[in-house]
């Protein structure tokens, strides 16, 4: 079954696109302005401990899920599921699933496009059309729309070509470049004016501040949301992996490299923040807080790389074009999850899927673009504070209490034949079972009660 719905080739690929898929803005600009805020590198070992004390095992719920069924969430939770009742819930949580994942990219893919727009403009101003380049950075209607537009084109494009030839082609490309790009960006701002500061900003840690359970739930939050947990796109790809394969090594491989991502961001996010400050650029909020997410990307590094002159416009190239990389393998993810449903659960042809829904969802978009200031935020929030929270709350359950142990055991035989010997079994079921529940129930009642 697995091999005509199309399959991984490679555990390359895999990593790839699942870390792809993990990496995204988030990665980038969000965490780390949080781990700057929450005690630098005190943050940063409380989030590494929690990636693998909740990502993690929620992740390999995701993959072995998928893999088990060779096929999308509705069916996957519904193949697990003991009785009819139960089985219908299931059913009803995977569509819950590629619906989240679809209004997720409806948000995802406006500010993915203010990205390629802040690339593009810095192509303009290099080229000397200082209009153009002005009105691709400014906050428009029709610039959103056409930004947006382009950004949803790719993700259709590389989603229609399949698993093969799309997802993973794409993301063995993407994901490399990616790297690499962040590392020189790295290599460069810290030879500027001002990044050790930032730098110590961000490693210093304030153990004060460890066991604050302010702290801890940040990172709870940042850790379970780095990995794309909760909407199906990683049970997609394990649906798309070889029975072959070692799951606990793969998750554990991509959990690292998200983290590894992240952490790096650090090194240049702050750092560059630092720069800025040093060349006359506000980088404070009026409470004293450090300046995050947009404000930190569309006004205080495009400010930084005015003060820069010629390199600064290479650099806003070579970072926007970094962003918009992160964004888009993100995004194939999200819409690989709806489109699979349809494909599978329908018999559409994938070309015609990828372009119906992608359509719709760039539809949805423009309705939020119409309405930005009542819908945006609303969305944002419905979606990554109470969807995916509580659809991973459900991964855990199906996977910890409803699925038989015996048959779970025999779907990680296959690619680690003595896997009951080794210290995931041991500890694995139990924790899923117990432990992650518990977890991201505290996430959703910070989100309810604050």
């Amino acid at each position: 079954m697995a091999g005509s719905r199309g399959e991984f080739s490679s555990r390359f690929g895999f990593v790839m696109a699942a870390s792809g898929s993990a990496v995204g803005l988030g990665n980038i600009w969000g965490f780390p302005t949080q781990a700057a805020s929450n005690g630098g590198a005190a943050f940063l070992l409380v989030y590494l401990l929690l990636a693998f004390l909740l990502a993690y095992p929620v992740l390999m719920a995701e993959l072995i899920l998928g893999r088990h069924a060779h096929s999308n969430a509705v069916r996957a939770l519904r193949q697990v599921s003991p009785l009819r009742n139960v089985s219908q819930i299931g059913a009803l949580t995977g569509i819950v699933g590629f619906i989240v994942a679809s209004l997720i990219l409806s948000f995802y893919a406006i500010v993915a496009g203010w990205m390629i727009a802040f690339c593009l403009s810095a192509i303009a101003e290099l080229a000397g059309a200082r209009a153009f380049a002005n009105w691709l950075t400014s906050f428009g209607l029709w610039r959103n729309l056409l930004s947006m537009l382009i950004f949803m084109a790719l993700t259709i494009g590389i989603v229609s070509a399949g698993v093969k030839e799309g997802i993973e082609r794409w993301s063995e490309r993407l994901m490399p470049m990616l790297l690499i790009t962040l590392l020189a960006l790295v290599l460069y701002v810290l030879t500027l004016e001002g990044a050790m500061t930032g730098l110590e900003v961000y490693l210093l840690p304030d153990f004060s501040r460890a066991l604050s359970p302010q702290l801890i739930l940040d990172a709870l939050g940042s850790a379970f949301f780095s990995l794309s947990l909760g909407v199906g796109t990683m049970l997609i790809y394990g649906s798309y992996v070889s029975d072959d394969e070692n799951l606990p090594l793969l998750g554990g491989i991509v959990t690292l490299v998200d983290i590894f991502v992240a952490v790096l961001a650090g090194f240049l996010v702050l750092p560059a923040m630092y720069v800025a400050l040093h060349n006359g650029v506000e980088i404070f909020t009026q409470a004293g807080a450090l300046i995050s997410e947009d404000t930190l990307i569309f006004t205080v590094l495009p400010q930084l790389f005015a003060t820069m002159g010629l390199p600064g416009i290479l650099v806003a190239i070579i970072f926007f074009n970094l962003m918009t990389i992160a964004a888009l393998t993100s995004s194939i993810s999200m819409l690989e999850v709806p489109v699979a449903y349809a494909v599978e659960e329908f018999n559409a042809e994938r070309h015609l899927a990828a372009w119906m829904i992608g359509g719709l969802i760039a539809g949805i978009s423009g309705i939020i673009l119409l309405n930005f200031e009542l819908l945006f935020g609303l969305v944002v929030t419905l979606t990554t504070r109470y969807g995916q929270p509580i659809l991973g709350f459900m991964f855990c359950i199906y996977a910890g209490w409803l699925w038989r142990r015996d048959a779970l055991l025999q779907e990680l035989r296959k690619g680690y034949p003595n896997v009951e010997r080794g210290l995931f079994w041991k500890i694995w079921p139990w924790y899923v079972k117990l432990v992650c529940p518990l977890i991201i129930a505290a996430i959703i009642g910070r989100s309810l009660f604050g």
